[in-house]
């Protein structure tokens, strides 16, 4: 079907050009005063047939050329193609103005048809890169002119204070593949604490396509568990998501694409990767980090305060036990490896702050006392416990000994014989 468009397309435009040209190919050959093959239907015949044996012998080669633009096109996004258009549009106005300025009113039939051409492909080509490697910036122009229009309208008079708070907001939130992967992004946009458009690249869908056809078993569920996560949120109606095919050919890494876009698109970037958060801050990158988030959030102990937990493991330390609380703050129980897979009632000793997250140290609610001190130093003194310090105390003394006699058998071991107590 696609063969016979060409074909019918092709003989079309065979029409023409076989009038124009035929009359001066007869002329060549000396038939142009013979009618009889110098006509108008003849020559529209053998422009036709010309070209029909052209589109036979070059249609293979215009239908690759046609999938491959099908395809460059349905892997662009809507605002590619229509800044991209808009931008040649624009393009091969400015060289039509300026043909027709300077060159069209050139004498000579070359200077007013050749460089006007020339110009048109250049200009064209130039509209077209400007508009598509700038739309994201075109695009936030736009955004920020109308945003202005309707703060005038609603606001007439504003303050500096409004304009500062205007340059601060960033519409578009990068997500990183850490984030993806963790989930949470999802229940987090859904809240609508995170203003403004959520933005994945495509080098960022390539990772985690790489990621989930790993031979890892464990790389391969998190990258799917991504893809999955991104399915969804695309198909919620409450979260605004946008993908965009801006990639870097200089850079290879991931978190430098993502630094270099965020930059390029005054945008911020979401990510939990504690690295990539310090490389961002070194280069003036705003970055969300969700640990950090989650950190803030949790909610805040202090010494003294009594809890519920259940002994999970066995700690670092003798005798600790490990609890966790709901949003995963680890609680590290003094005595609590005796109470393994058990709901204990413990009191707050302390609580620390490290970049890995919250530490809380506890001990049983039922070894303190109201007063806050250890209730075994006011108990009476455990029989065991004396036991075991007498015998600490014998073996003491017999330590004590061994090393007040052992100066003696070092001189005896030199030769000097011990002298014999002579009995009366």
């Amino acid at each position: 079907m696609q063969k016979r468009i060409i074909t019918a397309i092709f003989a079309v435009l065979g029409i023409p050009a076989g009038v124009a040209v035929m009359p001066r190919i007869w002329t060549l050959v000396g038939m142009g005063q013979n009618e009889l093959f110098n006509n108008f239907v003849v020559n529209a015949i053998i422009g036709a047939l010309f070209f029909i044996v052209l589109a036979f012998m070059l249609a293979g080669v215009i239908l690759r050329m046609i999938a491959r633009a099908d395809q460059f096109l349905s892997d662009k996004s809507p605002t590619y193609i229509l800044f991209g258009s808009l931008s040649t549009i624009v393009g091969l106005i400015l060289a039509t103005l300026i043909s027709q300025l300077i060159f069209f009113r050139l004498p000579n039939g070359f200077l007013s048809t050749v460089p006007p051409i020339i110009l048109m492909i250049v200009f064209g080509y130039l509209g077209f890169r400007v508009g598509t490697t700038r739309r994201h910036e075109w695009r936030r122009l736009l955004m920020t002119m109308r945003r202005n229009n309707n703060d005038a309208k609603s606001k007439p008079d504003v303050t500096e204070a409004d304009d500062v708070e205007g340059v601060a907001f960033h519409q578009y939130k990068i997500l990183d593949t850490s984030v993806i992967i963790d989930g949470r992004i999802q229940a987090l946009a859904k809240t609508g604490f995170i203003e403004g458009t959520l933005l994945v690249p495509n080098f960022v869908l390539h990772e985690l396509q790489l990621i989930s056809d790993s031979a890892d078993s464990l790389k391969r569920e998190r990258g799917r568990r991504g893809l999955d996560i991104l399915n969804q949120m695309q198909k919620d109606k409450n979260i605004r998501i946008e993908m965009t095919d801006s990639d870097f050919e200089g850079s290879r890494e991931v978190d430098g694409k993502l630094l270099k876009l965020a930059k390029e698109m005054d945008a911020v970037v979401v990510s939990n990767d504690y690295n990539l958060g310090k490389v961002s801050e070194f280069q003036n990158v705003p970055i969300l980090n969700i640990n950090e988030l989650a950190t803030a959030l949790k909610p805040e102990v202090i010494p003294g305060e009594e809890m519920t937990v259940h002994i999970v493991k066995a700690g670092t330390e003798r005798q600790q036990g490990v609890a966790y609380m709901p949003e995963g703050t680890m609680v590290v129980v003094e005595d609590g490896q005796y109470y393994m897979d058990q709901n204990l009632r413990v009191i707050v000793t302390s609580a620390i702050q490290t970049n890995a997250g919250r530490m809380i140290f506890a001990r049983p609610a039922h070894s303190v006392n109201p007063l806050g001190k250890d209730a075994s130093t006011e108990a009476a003194p455990d029989p065991s416990a004396e036991a075991t310090g007498h015998k600490m105390s014998r073996r003491a003394r017999t330590a004590r000994s061994k090393r007040r006699h052992r100066p003696s058998q070092r001189v005896s071991g030199v030769g000097v014989a011990a002298v014999p107590t002579r009995l009366s």
